[in-house]
């Protein structure tokens, strides 16, 4: 596998860090969903322009980059692919040596019954934590809408958790909505 194949092999992951299953908001009967996606459709990367930075163990996407898989589209100005120090490189190692990945500059994630908005976002391999962060990180699904400044997914736990940064943490929630969950 070349470098730059194994890059784009290894910013899969990108795709697949908000398959947590819903968690519970505030209120025990309210839930905030997480964002769901299919894992095992190929993947497709856009940018303007790829760096591989091979002594620093990472992949830099510049300049619109749009990450698509299925009904599953990932969005923002920089994403920033960070691998894991010993490791068996970047080529060979493939997704498995991620060690986090940093989006910047107006982070849209969209799949077919949800959208995420938000400044920026990292997604800890480690960790298993996806952050998303900015003055105002929107969660929607159909008409129910969460809105802080601050989201953090557990994804070992599939636990969520909204922040609100000093204001109010909001959200807005259609009755119907319960009726289909």
């Amino acid at each position: 596998m070349t470098q730059t194949a194994g890059l784009l092999a290894a910013a899969f992951m990108t795709a697949t860090l908000f398959a947590a299953a819903p968690a519970h908001a505030q209120d025990t009967s309210t839930r905030m969903p997480g964002l769901a996606m299919a894992n095992d459709q190929p993947i497709q990367i856009e940018s303007d322009k790829l760096e591989i930075k091979e002594a620093e163990k990472r992949a830099i996407f510049t300049g619109n980059v749009k990450v698509q898989q299925g009904d599953t589209t990932l969005q923002a100005g920089n994403m920033v692919v960070h691998y894991k120090n010993g490791g068996d490189g970047m080529a060979s190692g493939g997704g498995g040596d991620i060690e986090s990945i940093d989006v910047s500059e107006k982070v849209l994630l969209r799949t077919a019954t949800q959208t995420a908005s938000a400044d920026k976002g990292t997604f800890n391999m480690v960790r298993e934590t996806a952050v998303l962060e900015g003055k105002k990180v929107v969660l929607t699904q159909g008409d129910n809408i969460f809105i802080g400044c601050r989201l953090t997914v557990n994804m070992g736990s599939s636990e969520a958790k909204l922040e609100s940064c000093g204001g109010r943490v909001r959200i807005q929630l259609d009755p119907k909505s319960r009726q289909s969950q």
